[in-house]
């Protein structure tokens, strides 16, 4: 292996001289507010619309691939290695922190050679003999996608709901097995988002139903154990198809939850779990743009809300009397903190914070009312509640990581005020956490907003403009990118590359006006942002534009056709993953799964100016004769967040319009949708493509 990429022992990777392939060219028009488009590669929508080209699409797809693999040929005994060296650093035998709930011990177990994993339980104490509940390794063999998700045991700890996902879109079958015999129910519920809630009399099961076309979260069900699913009744339908909606249960278990919310405003429901046949009641209409969500005390409510408060403040209520008239003050708006979340427990409140870009965790004493804040002692972290199911305890167990630190996983005594590290990430082979150096920068955006980057590289980086660097970034939906810790990552930074995290606006990072600088009208800030990350990261020689990567998947892979757009020739190579990039198209076609929740991010295209905007940066619409740098783009044939034609449009137009010979690869998964592969290993091998594309890049060939 190259020790360090700055030394000058690069062999440039020779790209074979193959076709490319192209896809006809089929006009289609778009007309809208006097606005006239021509999109010749509409018909690559066939597949996913049933129509008369469905098989043309398939062979172009099919075509893209064999194409990427005869171009990435001679990189395969690197892939393979890459694959090797991070499976290599995986423990395959091991075993999650325990989590006590309601009588038992569970947990998770991986085994030698096996892609997935087993869920089991001990009762009352870790010494009790092990009960696998469920066996995924047995339940995925034949499918090569398999995903499990909604782990739910009844409050009798007799049955257990689980949904299973075999397509990768994300339509889950929920399933119900007793556990006492190991017999599963003839109750099977299909087109679900896979998670349930039990009422208290372990007869009757809420869940959350799909619409099977545009996947959307439609409406709240109950199910009576054995009725069959045709006589489920609807206890709550969204009309609003810009909301998701989901149910859910108190920690105590006294009261069972249904949101309904957008970006802008929310709604929740609630019902005695002891009284499942009883109506759901509001516990506060929605609000013009008010967001709220609800935790139960055992004698009050608490609600989270930015009503008033742009970073939110924490509200207090009666348990009968929940109108926002009788909402009580308890944590004022600040500012300069972003207040996210609150855990409930007996005697204690843990509020999850955000400060300077950084989470930070508060202790509430509810017996006495003192506070305190958690230490965790590194400049750039990612740090948050774990799984806490017990209500009645005084133990918090929290998750730490960053972008040096592998995952750990904490029990934090709250009166004691003393922290125990019950498990952290095992690299096999050894890492040392002292060869590495992370840290926090802030490149300055055109407006003269300060934009935070953390970045990571090993031991003996010079900073001459020489080593290559990789920059992730996504900047949507308020979702923040927090520093974290990759051992895969590792083939990366051995290989001499610097990773680097732009914490753009778009996210959350820096509050809620981070978030809402980077959306809807102001959505190029996002775009602005990352390149001003890129531009500071050259002007301070971490690295140079023939050398600088770009990385980003979903609505970060709209960021990276937005920033090819805008400034090609800062990147010499980009990863765009699953990405969104035909905006206009895709916000202009309800049919499309998940389209109008989307309408409170990007706007609505049928508004003429939210229209207009969208296409001033919607990469498809702005694909131009001119050189572009390399690029691999991945999709999934399933995917039902970003539909793989809106990559396969992209490629097609760029394959015609630019006017370099750099280059370009599309690879669609043709059994696997937005999340790629399901087996604890198989992802490694699109993370090895990835690596070997930007290692043959840099000429680097071990």
């Amino acid at each position: 292996m190259t020790s360090c990429a700055q030394e000058k022992s690069r062999t440039p990777y020779e790209w074979p001289s193959i076709a490319a392939p192209i896809a006809a060219v089929k006009p289609h028009v778009r007309a809208l507010h006097g606005d006239t488009v021509i999109d010749n590669y509409y018909w690559l929508n066939d597949y996913f619309k049933k129509g008369p080209d469905t098989a043309a699409v398939i062979q172009y797809l099919e075509a893209e691939n064999a194409y990427t693999d005869a171009m990435m040929k001679d990189t395969e005994p690197l892939q393979a290695k890459l694959f090797e060296e991070m499976k290599g650093r995986v423990k395959e035998q091991d075993e999650s922190v325990p989590y006590f709930k309601n009588g038992y011990y569970y947990y998770t177990r991986t085994e030698e050679g096996k892609q997935y994993y087993k869920f089991c339980r001990k009762k009352e104490s870790l010494d009790a003999p092990e009960e696998v509940l469920l066996d995924v390794d047995a339940l995925a063999e034949g499918h090569s996608y398999y995903s499990v998700r909604g782990f739910n045991v009844s409050p009798d700890n007799k049955l257990l709901a689980y949904g299973v996902d075999t397509v990768s879109r994300r339509q889950y079958t929920i399933h119900i097995k007793k556990l006492e015999t190991g017999e599963l129910m003839a109750d099977a519920i299909p087109g679900t988002t896979g998670g349930s809630v039990w009422a208290n009399d372990n007869q009757t099961l809420f869940y959350t139903k799909n619409n099977p076309a545009t996947l959307l979260t439609e409406k709240i069900m109950r199910h009576t154990l054995g009725n069959g699913v045709e006589g489920d009744a609807t206890v709550y339908h969204e009309l609003d198809n810009t909301n998701y909606i989901g149910v859910s249960k108190a920690k105590s278990g006294r009261f069972i939850y249904i949101y309904s919310g957008g970006t802008l405003s929310s709604e929740t429901r609630y019902l005695d779990a002891d009284k499942p046949m009883e109506a759901f009641r509001v516990f506060q209409p929605r609000m013009k743009d008010v967001l709220y969500s609800v935790t139960a005390l055992s004698d009050r409510f608490l609600i989270v809300t930015n009503r008033d408060a742009k970073n939110f403040k924490l509200m207090e209520c009666p348990l009968d009397e929940t109108g926002v008239a009788h909402w009580k003050e308890m944590i004022p708006h600040r500012e300069d903190v972003l207040l996210e979340d609150v855990d409930e427990f007996k005697d204690f409140l843990v509020i999850s914070e955000r400060k300077n870009g950084l989470v930070q965790l508060a202790v509430r004493n509810l017996m006495d009312g003192s506070e305190h804040y958690l230490d965790f002692g590194e400049a750039a972290y990612t740090a948050y509640p774990a799984t806490n199911p017990e209500y009645n305890t005084s133990t918090l167990r929290y998750a730490y990581t960053s972008l040096t630190t592998p995952a750990s996983t904490y029990d934090y005594d709250m009166l004691l005020r003393e922290k125990t590290l019950k498990k952290q990430q095992e690299v096999v082979g050894g890492y040392n956490v002292e060869d590495y150096t992370t840290e926090r920068l802030y490149a300055t955006a055109d407006d003269g907003t300060k934009v935070p980057i953390s970045l990571v590289y090993k031991k003996g980086f010079r900073k001459d403009g020489s080593a290559p660097l990789l920059l992730y970034g996504y900047g949507s939906y308020g979702a923040t990118m927090d520093p974290s810790f990759s051992s895969a990552r590792l083939s990366l930074l051995d290989r001499g590359f610097v990773f680097a995290i732009a914490h753009i606006r778009g996210g959350q990072e820096m509050g809620r006006q981070w978030y809402e600088d980077g959306k809807m009208m102001k959505k190029k800030n996002t775009f602005t942002d990352f390149i001003a990350c890129g531009q500071y990261l050259v002007a301070e020689k971490y690295t140079a534009p023939e050398h600088l990567y770009a990385q980003g998947g979903s609505a970060g892979g709209l960021l990276m056709g937005a920033v090819i757009n805008m400034a090609p020739q800062l990147w010499h190579g980009v990863i765009a993953q699953v990405p969104f990039v035909d905006v206009v198209n895709t916000m202009l076609d309800e049919t499309i799964p998940l389209t109008t929740n989307e309408y409170d991010e990007w706007g609505n295209p049928n508004d003429r100016e939210a229209y207009f905007y969208m296409k001033s940066y919607s990469p498809y619409e702005h694909v131009e004769a001119k050189a572009y740098p390399n690029m691999l783009v991945t999709t999934g044939l399933h995917d039902s967040q970003v539909q793989y034609f809106e990559p396969a449009k992209w490629v097609a137009k760029l394959r015609a319009t630019k006017t370099d010979n750099n280059v370009l690869l599309l690879k669609t998964e043709m059994d696997y949708g937005h999340g790629g592969a399901s087996g604890r290993f198989d992802y490694l091998k699109e993370i090895a493509l990835v690596y070997a594309f930007l290692c043959a890049l840099e000429g680097i060939t071990d």
